[in-house]
């Protein structure tokens, strides 16, 4: 599984970020350029994940799970090692 960290994200706006936490994490706070697709909907919307994108959840379980299912269907993702808790802790921005 591919792996990126949060200081290669922040540090390259066009990486696209899809953050797959539940709406009440997401609105406590997320990463500014990031897509919404709550883990539990990635199937179904699919199309809506660019290949290539790094995937966030709060510390990196979900989003491993994501990006294994990714790979399964023949796409490339990395996890975002930390997740959202690793974001913040860097002191990146964070959108609310």
């Amino acid at each position: 599984m591919r792996e990126i960290t949060v200081d290669d994200i922040a540090g390259d706006p066009a990486v696209p970020v899809v953050d797959v936490r539940e709406q009440d994490e997401w609105d406590a706070g997320h990463v500014p350029h990031a897509i919404h697709i709550p883990m539990g909907e990635v199937v179904e919307r699919l199309d809506e994940v660019p290949d290539g994108a790094a995937i966030i959840c709060h510390s990196g379980g979900r989003s491993a799970r994501v990006v294994q299912y990714l790979e399964s269907q023949g796409r490339v993702a990395a996890n975002v090692v930390g997740g959202t808790s690793a974001w913040i802790a860097a002191g990146h921005d964070v959108a609310r």
